[in-house]
């Protein structure tokens, strides 16, 4: 299967983006009132300087439109010197059309009127004519990279207490913003802007479709702000999201992430940052925008720092221009893309798919959004144990049909398609290794798991009551194993922290019928099982771990990420980076070359070496020469050149 690594192509090439998004210091969004042609140059200096090439800027629609039909002339000369000013230092950027929101607020134009965006016609070709217009004005200039029609449009298109926007006036509305562009001449890249925040990767629908906007636009484009209770997860958020995000096929641009220092030391903001870049990266990922270039102390008495003052200070420089850690962290970053060439690089292949329910991202009849919730967050565990047992692993969604692959994990999988498990059903019969973990869900209504042929498939006979739950007692599950299985003894003790509500703290009762139990339970039931079923086999848990990983604070590493690794030897998965612990996550990027590139990320708060188990030897970047063990600094990254053993391709 191949995992998501397409870019961003200009002029037939492929293009990386990395940058930061942009309000000069001189009045962040009120910035082309008070511009200051010196002060940007200095700004954008400071960013060319630490490694960054691109920016991403806003028309702020009240200054740059004050009427239905005129442009503000002298902001529209300020946004041109700015261009210019891209051109100078060696820059680039990607202006934003529709800016109505911005920081923790929103702007109309006076002559709006309360008209509904999508929906109301005149309204639609005002914008309409202003992207237009706007295209017109730079679309020949230098220094535009690509465009983005809108900030976060779900947030100001609705307010958080009005209805969702129907679907089909927003995909109406996105439709035409994009052809406006193409008719004011431009051919840049485009996307929308949006956040990505759609119901194929969120599970909650806001009336944007990435998969149906995706067939619009040039690049999807997440804006991830995502907190947490575990480290782990919380460094993988963006990444995730980013997984989620290619669901249309398109390019992925991290368009905004970042942190105010309001809300963290420079020190952990630095780890933040380096953590969701390198994530993101092997995540597929092929340009990254921070948020944003510069701090605002001279504007706490300007909206919208008076209200959110926290807003001031998520600049990865300070109101000085002095860099912040995150900048430091961007340079080093973008030294490493120099370094393997990323822009000829690639995800390699993989025979691991986890499985997208289709429930995530489509309502059917009496499937209520409320069961969403769960399919997000375990299968983002799942992604967590995958990602800590080194499996190079991709994404499968139900819509699009199951791939053929050597393991499929289904981590917490409430609710599938009948054709999809038959589907499944016909893989391990001709070899593939899957892999259920049973949840009976969060919710009460349709409690239990949609699934068919459990019994046959798994070869087992499940004890349920109808309407009841096996609660789960204890505060911890313990897995016992009774035979080998894969890298796991015989004798061996897994310890799971259990969580979750009344309705999914539960397993699943289940008597052996042609199933071979791997490990039992402290109280002696069966806990995994696996059943051979033609050429492959179907593993069963009992306990929705991944669930209990999902529901519990400050719990990753968590023992989950053994029974992957035990699942990918017993399908013959390949690894070609593996670390024996799971603080230390590892994959690999291919160059079109042929040449091989080994990330490691580490994932503890101390210094750790680790030797890793490798196809072939590690090598350093600059002097080639081969490093057999590898020193990780605190939420460390490194990156080696991945060389084949002699005689080996």
């Amino acid at each position: 299967m191949r995992r998501n690594s397409a870019k961003v192509r200009v002029d037939g090439e492929p293009a990386v983006w990395l940058g930061a998004n942009f309000w000069s210091r001189t009045g962040g969004p009120l910035m082309w009132r008070n511009y200051d042609p010196v002060v940007v140059r200095s700004e954008l200096e400071v960013l060319v300087e630490n490694g960054l090439r691109q920016t991403r800027s806003f028309f702020y629609w009240p200054d740059f439109m004050p009427a239905p039909d005129r442009i503000d002339e002298e902001k529209a000369a300020h946004f041109a010197d700015f261009l210019d000013a891209h051109t100078e230092t060696g820059m680039t950027s990607i202006p934003t059309f529709i800016v109505g929101h911005m920081s923790g607020d929103n702007w109309d134009p006076a002559w709006r009127g309360g008209r509904d965006l999508y929906a109301d016609v005149w309204l639609v070709a005002r914008q309409a004519w202003f992207v237009e217009r706007m295209s017109e004005r730079f679309a020949e200039h230098p220094a535009v990279a690509g465009w983005l029609i809108s900030n976060e449009m779900p947030i100001y298109g609705r307010l958080r207490h009005e209805p969702v926007a129907p679907a089909e006036h927003v995909l109406s509305w996105a439709q035409l913003m994009v052809q406006a562009v193409r008719a004011g001449g431009a051919r840049q890249p485009v996307s929308l802007g949006d956040g990505a925040w759609g119901i194929e990767v969120t599970g909650v629908d806001n009336g944007f479709s990435v998969r149906d906007t995706g067939a619009l636009v040039d690049f999807v484009g997440p804006h991830v702000y995502r907190m947490d209770s575990d480290p782990v997860r919380h460094h993988l958020n963006a990444a995730f999201v980013c997984e989620l995000s290619a669901v249309a096929g398109k390019p992925v641009v991290l368009e905004e992430f970042g942190l105010s220092s309001d809300h963290v030391s420079a020190q952990n903001a630095g780890h933040y940052y380096r953590q969701t870049l390198h994530t993101s990266l092997l995540a597929g990922a092929t340009g990254w925008l921070a948020w944003n270039n510069t701090d605002y102390d001279g504007l706490v008495a300007q909206e919208p720092y008076s209200h959110h003052p926290f807003e001031m200070h998520f600049g990865i420089t300070d109101h000085t221009g002095t860099p912040k850690t995150p900048l430091l962290e961007l340079d080093s970053f973008a030294r490493t893309l120099d370094a393997v060439d990323f822009p000829r690089c690639s995800r390699t292949d993989t025979d691991v798919a986890l499985l997208v329910s289709e429930y995530l991202e489509h309502g059917y009849p009496y499937a209520q959004a409320d069961d969403r919730p769960l399919i997000f967050t375990t299968l983002r565990q799942g992604y967590v144990a995958a990602r800590e047992a080194d499996l190079p692993v991709g994404f499968v969604r139900e819509r699009d049909g199951v791939e053929d692959c050597a393991l499929y994990l289904l981590p917490c999988v409430k609710q599938i398609q009948g054709p999809t498990w038959l589907a499944l059903r016909e893989r391990v019969a001709a070899g593939s290794v899957l892999y259920l973990s049973y949840c009976a869900g969060e919710v009460e209504h349709h409690r239990g798991a949609w699934l068919p042929y459990l019994d046959e498939t798994f070869g087992v006979e499940k004890q349920l009551a109808y309407g009841l739950v096996d609660a789960v007692e204890d505060e911890h599950v313990e897995f016992t194993f009774t035979e080998d299985f894969g890298g796991i003894e015989a004798g061996e003790v897994l310890r799971f922290r259990v969580g979750g509500n009344q309705h999914s703290r539960t397993f699943l009762p289940v008597v052996p019928h042609g199933a071979k139990v791997v490990a039992t339970d402290a109280h002696g039931r069966p806990a995994l099982l696996r059943h051979a079923t033609g050429d492959g086999q179907a593993v069963l848990c009992t306990y929705p771990l991944e669930h209990f990983a999902a529901s519990n604070a400050r719990v990753n590493p968590e023992p989950t990420y053994r029974i992957y690794a035990a699942l990918a030897a017993v399908a013959g998965v390949r690894r070609p980076v593996v670390v024996d612990r799971p603080d230390v996550l590892a994959d690999v990027l291919e160059h079109e070359d042929g040449r091989r590139f080994a990330w490691l990320v580490g994932q503890n708060a101390e210094p750790v070496a680790v030797t890793p188990h490798v196809e072939g030897s590690l090598h350093d970047l600059i002097t080639g020469a081969e490093v057999p063990e590898i020193e990780l600094l605190p939420y460390g990254v490194r990156v080696l050149e991945l060389r084949p053993s002699p005689g080996r391709p």
